[in-house]
């Protein structure tokens, strides 16, 4: 039975899960409590993929006290031979009494055969205690899991009006230092950065996470911070071979239809990966492309994008989250959209947006949303 001190350990377990925010990529962010007659005997969290578990951690730090002990787990153990043994027979062979999950494991290797496996061997199991929560710290490692593609974020930054740049193009900066910095640990939380081939040609940019370690908590001081994949979406493969992104740590992605396959070898040969996804009129299908992000074991897409990619995710039902930052100016009315959103022309085709957070950052608005939308095909490039 589930008591009101299991909530109040399985925050605690949560709040470990969340030091794994920037490092535990492709795998899920966990944390584990033990606990026996009330008291904290050991914690952990995961850290890294091929490190151990949460679960693990906590029961090396706990040795023989372990025994009668109730584990808090902010996921369902595993119970299958990865790059790491199976938690639950750590669990048992510790002599754990009690497992209380925060929520079944969306992997169909485990899918609750974890809890099982537990329960098979006599262990007390308990599941759903704080499961939002739990499922919002891993929205895109759920999102693959139980649905085969990544959750993708689109972020902006536009003026009160609503502008991304001038009529000249011109868009350094409109946001402020400290969004600029927001953006940045979003960029460190992803497993991939997404933007367009126009974005590429217009402003050459990095996409990378510049941040020292020390400002992205759980990465500690030790290493580099992990790059995210960078994907470009290029239906006729236009990206140059001098392009900044090429000679920088990480992986890039150039996602095309078509193009001269010489070109396509002098790419390949300076280190990016090229794939073909045809889709309708030579655009990208950008279903297809997440799904082979998803095949990458690539969990959240961070897109920064122009107004005509940004647009076709929302259009096409991709868009798992909007995340806005407005800053406290004006720009007028030649200078550009947030969104290309062709064919709304009455109030029945708006596409509606239902608002989770809203607070400062500096002094821009940030604004996160969630479309109200029905999946719908969608593709450009």
């Amino acid at each position: 039975m589930t008591t009101e001190g299991d909530y109040a350990f399985m925050a605690q377990a949560l709040r470990l899960a969340e030091r794994g925010l920037y490092t535990t990529d492709p795998n899920p962010r966990v944390g584990c409590l033990l606990v026996r007659n009330g008291a904290v005997i050991a914690e952990g969290w995961h850290r890294r993929a091929g490190g151990l578990h949460a679960e693990r951690v906590a029961l090396a730090a706990a040795g023989a006290a372990a025994r009668g002990a109730t584990a808090f787990v902010t996921l369902e153990p595993c119970c299958h031979h990865g790059r790491t043994p199976p938690c639950t027979e750590a669990l048992v062979e510790a002599g754990v009494a009690r497992v209380v999950a925060a929520t079944q494991d969306p992997n169909p290797l485990v899918a609750g055969k974890g809890l099982q496996a537990l329960r098979a061997r006599g262990v007390a199991v308990e599941v759903g205690v704080l499961e939002g929560q739990a499922r919002a710290l891993n929205p895109g490692f759920v999102k693959r899991m139980s649905q085969g593609r990544p959750y993708v974020r689109c972020k902006l930054a536009a003026s009160l009006d609503g502008r991304t740049a001038m009529a000249s193009g011109e868009s350094k900066w409109i946001s402020s230092e400290a969004s600029r910095r927001d953006v940045h640990r979003l960029r460190a939380r992803s497993s991939a950065i997404l933007t367009g081939i126009g974005t590429v040609l217009a402003d050459d940019p990095s996409l990378t996470v510049r941040l020292p370690t020390a400002e992205l908590p759980g990465m500690g001081q030790d290493g580099p911070v992990r790059q995210p994949l960078r994907v470009v979406v290029d239906s006729r493969l236009r990206f140059p071979i001098a392009a900044r992104m090429l000679s920088l740590p990480g992986r890039t992605l150039i996602a095309c239809s078509d193009g001269d396959p010489a070109h396509r070898a002098r790419l390949e040969a300076a280190g990016a990966g090229v794939r073909t996804l045809s889709g309708s009129g030579g655009w990208i299908d950008l279903a297809s492309l997440l799904r082979h992000l998803a095949d990458e074991e690539v969990n959240e897409v961070l897109v920064e994008a122009g107004p005509t990619l940004a647009g076709a995710f929302l259009r096409g039902g991709l868009a798992d989250e909007v995340v806005l930052y407005l800053a406290p100016h004006l720009m007028g009315d030649r200078a550009r959209d947030l969104f290309h959103l062709p064919g709304l022309e009455r109030m029945r085709d708006r596409i509606g947006l239902e608002v989770t957070d809203v607070r400062m950052v500096g002094p821009d608005l940030r604004i996160l949303a969630r479309p109200v939308v029905g999946e719908a095909p969608g593709g450009q490039g």
